[in-house]
This record gives C-alpha cells, sequence and structure tokens, in this order.
C-alpha cells in the first residue's frame, strides 16, 4: 500500500526547537480518517496538552468529508492521543519541570492504515535563533545552487 499522506506542520519547526519525537495514535471519530486520506486536515495551530493525565492535541483541524452523512465529525475538537502510561508519564514530568512545550509535527497513516501523529517535546526559539536558521538555510541553498552550475 502506497503511503502518500504526509501532512506536516512547517511552523513548528521555525518556531520551535524540536529536543525528542514520539509517535502517538489518534482516537478519531466518524468520518475523520477518511478526510485524513484526502489529505483535508491542518496542523498550523496544533499543540498538545494534558487534560486528567491524558494527552490531546487541541488546534487540529480535519475538513468535513464531502461524502458524510448524519455521522459527520466537529472539524476542530480536542482528539485524544494514544501512547504508552510511562510515556505520558515522561512527558508531563518534562513539562512540568522544565518548561518545555508538546507540539504536533505530521500526521501519516501507518503501514496498517491507521491514522498516526508525531509530537515533539520542543523548546520555543528566540527570534535570533529563528533568523539564524535562516541564515544558514539561505547559505546552504547557494551552495547547492553553485553545485549545480559547476
Amino acid at each position: 500500500m502506497a503511503n502518500r499522506i504526509n501532512i506536516k506542520n512547517r511552523k513548528a519547526f521555525h518556531d520551535y526547537q524540536v529536543l525528542e519525537k514520539y509517535v502517538a495514535g489518534l482516537q478519531l471519530q466518524g468520518t475523520e480518517i477518511k478526510s485524513i486520506r484526502q489529505g483535508k486536515a491542518s496542523l498550523a495551530e496544533a499543540y498538545c496538552l494534558f487534560i486528567r493525565d491524558e494527552l490531546y492535541v487541541r488546534g487540529m483541524q480535519i475538513a468535513d468529508y464531502a461524502m458524510g452523512s448524519y455521522n459527520r465529525h466537529e472539524p476542530g475538537r480536542d482528539r485524544k492521543l494514544l501512547l504508552n502510561r510511562t510515556e505520558l508519564k515522561k512527558l508531563q514530568r518534562k513539562v512540568k519541570e522544565s518548561g518545555l512545550t508538546i507540539t504536533a509535527l505530521r500526521i501519516f497513516l501507518s503501514d496498517s492504515g491507521y491514522a498516526k501523529l508525531e509530537i515533539g517535546l520542543a523548546r520555543g526559539k528566540k527570534e535570533y535563533d529563528k533568523r539564524e536558521t535562516i541564515r544558514r538555510k539561505d547559505t546552504q541553498r547557494q551552495m547547492e545552487r553553485l553545485k549545480k552550475i559547476k
């Protein structure tokens, strides 16, 4: 099965320095998986938070499925993330202790067909860090262009 669904959150890599990555399952309802398979999901404003020792993703938008009937879903609802208890405790401890945040990085489909969300334990970048990252990418891009010309 060719897996082509790979919806990324580019803003997360611009605003945050990702320290660790985890892969979590998503608890979906109704026609949400069909919309994800069509590529109609957005992670631009998505972040994760703990509610009663469970991890939820907030701000992730999954568009309505066009062929759906009465069993439609709410596009902007909070969705529960499925992780091991040890991973949840570790993430919760790190968020409380060191002021890190958990952000959604990308949605993809696993080989078995389940929707997975890659999350990252991240630290916010300062403005000068963002400028330095942009400068580094520009110089790298110019070097590659010069290699192609020669």
